[in-house]
């Protein structure tokens, strides 16, 4: 029940590109956990929530195009919501279907979705797609967790966060990009030395000339905010930030939001709002906490794992 890397080939505007993903667990569990990282992370954040529930479940964990051990897109065009969602259902039917059930679903046809429970964990940017493919009619995922993430993203976080990637950072050394990566993490709350020192193995690449950067194409901030494009056709713009109440409000299965008390991302009046739709969705706040909880303390994956292990 380790943990294996796999990769596939995913469709784009421009050709075929690979994407990376681990595999936890149990290969033949029919239950399965999705799960996807934020706008500059990767699939190696998820490891302390992957063991946590790899003896219950199946766990995959995507590097979204663009991040990690994923293939960087040919034109930065082309990294938007639209692509992040296609890659998501190809990954979907194929670790959780064995006669196209899931891709059916998916891609609307009149097969009802029965091969596999699909639930989906994302942090930040992985919880928005994750809302959007949860918001799909006949949507394959039974169960959904946004990690600091809602319908409503205020302008001044957004721009904080791509003004933060345009910055392109280099670094003459590994030591000094860790130093970065810790100081960008620290809302994160509270970690061990050897968990910064496996988000610095897995978050950090050298660069051609030498120098030290960040895994992930820096190009992901000059194409569009968060992968919203106006071919994307969601969300909706207005004076304070990005609106995704529609997108909410299709949204029938369970939810649980993990939401860091000081979170600029997600604001306390958005989780008020979010649970006045007639669904179940459930808060959890930790204090001291920014943007965004890293599910690798026991105090923020056991109410993950008991809502996703849940049968009610």
């Amino acid at each position: 029940m380790g943990m294996r890397q796999r990769r596939f080939a995913s469709l784009g505007p421009h050709g075929f590109h690979r994407i990376a993903y681990t595999d936890w667990g149990i290969a033949s569990s029919r239950h399965v956990v999705v799960c996807m990282h934020g706008l500059t992370r990767n699939s190696r954040d998820f490891d302390w929530l992957a063991r946590a529930l790899r003896r219950d479940c199946r766990v995959v964990c995507i590097d979204v195009a663009g991040r990690g051990e994923s293939d960087w897109l040919e034109y930065r065009d082309d990294y938007t919501f639209r692509q992040y969602q296609t890659d998501a259902a190809a990954l979907i039917a194929r670790v959780a279907a064995r006669d196209g059930g899931v891709l059916a679903s998916l891609f609307g046809t009149k097969r009802a979705f029965s091969d596999a429970t699909v639930d989906w964990v994302g942090t930040s940017m992985g919880g928005l797609i994750g809302m959007l493919l949860a918001a799909q009619p006949r949507s394959p995922i039974r169960r959904l967790v946004l990690n600091d993430v809602g319908a409503f993203i205020p302008w001044a976080a957004l721009m904080r966060i791509k003004g933060y990637i345009m910055m392109r950072p280099k670094y003459d050394t590994f030591a000094e990009a860790a130093a970065a990566l810790r100081q960008a993490c620290a809302q994160w709350g509270p970690m061990t030395e050897d968990q910064h020192a496996h988000l610095a193995r897995h978050g950090i690449r050298r660069h051609e000339d030498g120098s030290y950067g960040f895994a992930c194409d820096p190009r992901i901030a000059d194409a569009t905010t968060w992968g919203f494009s106006p071919d994307a056709r969601v969300g909706s713009r207005n004076l304070l930030g990005l609106e995704m109440w529609s997108e909410w409000e299709q949204v029938r299965c369970p939810v649980l939001v993990l939401r860091g008390k000081e979170s600029d991302v997600l604001p306390a009046d958005t989780v008020r709002r979010m649970c006045s739709r007639p669904a179940r969705t459930e808060v959890i706040e930790f204090d001291g906490i920014g943007h965004a909880p890293a599910l690798m303390a026991h105090n923020q994956i056991e109410p993950v794992r008991d809502f996703l292990l849940s049968s009610d």
